[in-house]
């Protein structure tokens, strides 16, 4: 068995493959995105996504996208939303998706839409079924493998040993932008939004780092 860190790269044309695809990769109003959790079906595909961008110019754009069956949007800040999307599937998301979805393979949440228009997302399963699946691709992308490891390297399986303080400590740092390229918050945003001292989140920050590191690196 292999876990396996892979990066889709469609090249602009994402939304040629499902016009959902290219609103979350393609436009400027989506500045990240992350699908938690999906359910797959072969014509139609619901998933639960966290996105930090314009929530309003993003449900205007769902709105004119006639493969979008259904979503439901809940605002957490000005710059972050849950949306859940109910999407009928086109020809070309059933040609990415059916390889990734046959036999025992499993795709291990979250996916991970990047600011360059790339995906990155984890597969688990044996070995020769993953080789089949990444063969098996007909659309026009190109899919690399990032990274070879086993199950305890998975994003799923490193977050579930956090403690609820632990994650909450940990989302309220992105969300803030903690570990944005400047930094654009520090210990003591945290500590003011969740009413702690910044010794507290220090620790706290510090004890996920160090189980992210360690899954990785040891």
């Amino acid at each position: 068995m292999k876990h396996v860190r892979v990066r889709i790269t469609a090249h602009g044309q994402a939304g040629d493959i499902h016009p959902m695809y290219g609103v979350l990769t393609e436009t400027s109003f989506v500045e990240r995105a992350t699908a938690v959790q999906w359910n797959y079906t072969g014509d139609a595909l619901g998933i639960l996504h966290y996105v930090i961008g314009d929530a309003e110019a993003l449900e205007k754009a769902m709105q004119k996208v006639p493969e979008v069956v259904g979503y439901d949007m809940e605002r957490i800040d000005g710059r972050s939303c849950y949306v859940y999307v109910r999407d009928a599937t086109t020809d070309s998301l059933r040609e990415m998706f059916d390889p990734l979805t046959s036999g025992g393979l499993i795709a291990v949440p979250p996916i991970e839409y990047e600011s360059d228009g790339t995906v990155v997302f984890s597969l688990f399963g044996p070995d020769d079924e993953i080789q089949d699946a990444i063969e098996g691709f007909s659309v026009p992308v190109d899919v690399t493998i990032e990274e070879v490891g086993n199950l305890t390297s998975t994003a799923a399986t490193i977050e579930a040993t956090f403690t609820d303080r632990q994650r909450e400590v940990a989302k309220t740092a992105v969300q803030l932008g903690y570990y944005d390229i400047p930094r654009s918050a520090g210990q003591e945003d945290i500590a003011a939004e969740l009413d702690c001292a910044p010794s507290t989140i220090a620790e706290h920050l510090r004890k996920v780092e160090a189980r992210i590191l360690r899954a990785q690196f040891a």
